[in-house]
C-alpha cells in the first residue's frame, strides 16, 4: 500500500466535474477520483479546516467518533472496478476494529477531520495514477535501462567470482 494525501480539489476541464486529487509523499505521482459537488465542499471545507455553524454529515460522523472513543485508523482506497473506486473506513473501538465500505469522497472528507492517514493499493495506483514530474520519471525510467543493461548473470551469483572447494 502507498500512503497519499489530499492535494486538493481540481475541476475536470471538459465536464467540469469536480476531482479529488491524491499525492505520494514524493509528489511524483497523482490518483484523480471524480466525486459529487457535495463531497468535493465538504473535503474543501475539512482542508480549509472549516467549523460550520451546525454539523455536516462528515462532522456528525467524527463526533460520533469521537463520542464513542472509536479511532478512525486508517483509509484504505483498495480497488477500482468499472470507474469507481472502492474505500474502506478502518475503525477500532477498544480491541474490536472493523472495516466499513465506504465511498472514497466520503471516507477523504472524515480522514481529513480526524488527521488518518489515506492508504490505497498499488494496483490501484498502478492502474489510476498519472505523473506529476513526467522528466523525473523519464530520469528514472533511463537509470533503470542503463542499469539493467550493465547486469551480467555473475551479478545475481551470491559471493560473486569467489570459488570454494567442498570435500
Amino acid at each position: 500500500m502507498i500512503e497519499m494525501k489530499v492535494a486538493g480539489i481540481a475541476l475536470d476541464a471538459v465536464t467540469r466535474s469536480p476531482i479529488a486529487l491524491l499525492k505520494d509523499s514524493t509528489e511524483r505521482r497523482a490518483l484523480p477520483i471524480y466525486i459529487g459537488q457535495d463531497q468535493a465542499k465538504a473535503i474543501m471545507g475539512a482542508l480549509e479546516r472549516q467549523k460550520p455553524p451546525r454539523p455536516l454529515t462528515h462532522d456528525l460522523i467524527t463526533s460520533i467518533l469521537e463520542e464513542w472513543e472509536m479511532n478512525l485508523e486508517r483509509v484504505i482506497i483498495h480497488s477500482l472496478q468499472d470507474n469507481t473506486f472502492y474505500a474502506l473506513l478502518c475503525l477500532r473501538w477498544g480491541e474490536q476494529t472493523k472495516e466499513i465500505d465506504s465511498r472514497p469522497s466520503d471516507a477523504l472528507a472524515v480522514a481529513l477531520r480526524t488527521d488518518s492517514p489515506i492508504w490505497v493499493m498499488e494496483e490501484v495506483v498502478a492502474d489510476a495514477s498519472i505523473p506529476v514530474d513526467r522528466d523525473a520519471d523519464e530520469e528514472d525510467q533511463k537509470a533503470f535501462k542503463e542499469f539493467v543493461s550493465h547486469l551480467r548473470p555473475e551479478d545475481f551469483i551470491r559471493g560473486g567470482s569467489s570459488s570454494s572447494s567442498e570435500s
